[in-house]
């Protein structure tokens, strides 16, 4: 009975993230479902106790690391016109291939060994790249805060109050608590009369349950198969380069709390594996990239229990959740507003993570060389981003190379050229 109260709390801890992914893919046009996100989210994690030898206590919810690549795609030229079905399912094709990059660097770290491979990947490459990632979606967090300015600043006075002054589980989770604080004074507010214009400019109710109300208790999740396409391919992929950098801090992060060298055994090789092949499954089928959860490592420290079986019963919790409806529609039910406040911190702390990247690895910025590798990164990414990319053609098929994509370019090539400086 204990164990089941506490996989309850590692499911508490990932849900709020995992959940607020498809929330906001959704908010670009893209129908990425919230049951899908957690039936691989619960399966994904599966597969990967199952490829680290059923050690590593992690659990892979949806990564943060990609939304920057499905506003992209959404609004590509070359995709202009599709549906948005279509427009999610070539986006799950770069998920796809972004996740088989992950086995070709266990492949690497098994073969030549880390230092070897990580010295293409330093972090004055990965830390511009991970604070593009929040820095171009800002603008996407203004735009959903606006509808309800109150409402936003409620959500986001929630995650700062109990992320710094909260104690034990209420500081593991502020994001959960952000998002549900928020809601219960929507909901409150909707009670007593506040009402927003819709998109068509009917006044409406803060929070309408027309469709948690037709909604069905169970059901099965919607599976969109993904597609492959060069242009979305070349937005998604290069993504993979921060996450998965950000996939070997957290395997560091949990070794160190649960005292245990899981980069030696069961390696990290197997941990990119396990990781990798849960992405490309969750991209095949419907659901958003996979990541192993920071939030989950914070449960593992807070409670001290670090048995890996209590972490697969999150899995099946999710797993469980994803298989009904109902529980969808009521998350759908959540105001713009309150999504658009918990991005706004959410977005800017992807950015605050880049930065502290570069701080905690003492990347030396009086450098010539890192000056221009960070300053070329930062003008590709964030300029090609704002006019839509670069656009060419290949054996008479258009490809579009986004800001982001250019910008990974740009580093990895002005970082090997310059490796002597």
């Amino acid at each position: 009975p204990r164990m089941l109260i506490l996989g309850l709390q590692h499911m508490f801890a990932m849900f709020g993230a995992t959940v607020l992914v498809p929330i906001l893919v959704q908010d670009y046009g893209l129908p990425l479902s919230i049951q899908t996100t957690l039936l691989f989210a619960g399966l994904g994690t599966l597969l990967f106790h199952v490829c680290t030898k059923f050690k590593v206590p992690a659990f892979l919810g949806s990564s943060f690391a990609y939304l920057g690549g499905f506003s992209t795609v959404a609004t590509m030229p070359a995709y202009e016109g599709l549906d948005p079905e279509t427009k999610l399912a070539y986006a799950l094709g770069g998920i796809v291939i972004a996740g088989l990059l992950y086995l070709v660097l266990a492949l690497l770290f098994k073969v030549l060994g880390a230092k070897k491979v990580m010295r293409y990947f330093p972090p004055i490459v990965t830390g511009p790249m991970i604070i593009m990632i929040g820095l171009n979606l800002s603008g996407s967090a203004i735009n959903n805060a606006s509808t309800c300015w109150w409402l936003a600043l409620v959500a986001m006075a929630i995650i700062v109050v109990a992320n710094i002054w909260g104690k034990g589980m209420v500081k593991i989770i502020p994001i959960l608590l952000g998002v549900v604080g928020s809601y219960i004074v929507a909901v409150i507010a909707s009670a007593c009369g506040a009402q927003l214009p819709d998109a068509e400019g009917v006044m409406q109710p803060l929070v309408n349950f027309a469709a948690v109300n037709k909604a069905n208790l169970i059901g099965l999740q919607k599976f969109v198969i993904a597609k492959f396409d060069v242009s979305a391919i070349l937005v998604m992929a290069p993504i993979a380069i921060a996450a998965m950098m950000e996939h070997i801090g957290d395997m560091s992060a949990i070794s160190s709390t649960t005292g245990r060298n899981f980069i030696e055994d069961p390696g990290l090789h197997r941990t990119l594996l396990g990781d990798g092949l849960a992405t490309a499954f969750a991209g095949m089928f419907g659901g958003p990239a996979n990541t192993t959860y920071g939030e989950n490592t914070g449960v593992l420290a807070l409670s001290k229990v670090y048995d890996p079986r209590v972490v697969r019963l999150a899995a099946i919790y999710a797993i469980i959740l994803s298989f009904s409806p109902k529980f969808d529609a009521l998350v759908n039910s959540i105001p713009a507003a309150i999504v658009g406040g918990v991005s706004f911190i959410l977005y800017g702390m992807i950015s605050a993570v880049g930065v502290r990247n570069i701080v905690e690895n003492q990347v030396d910025l009086t450098k010539s060389r890192n000056l221009i590798i960070a300053a070329v990164m930062f003008v590709s990414g964030l300029g090609f981003s704002s006019v839509g990319g670069i656009t060419f053609t290949v054996g008479g098929a258009a490809v579009t190379l986004s800001g982001l994509a250019i910008a990974a370019l740009c580093g990895v090539i002005l970082n090997l050229s310059l490796i002597h400086i």
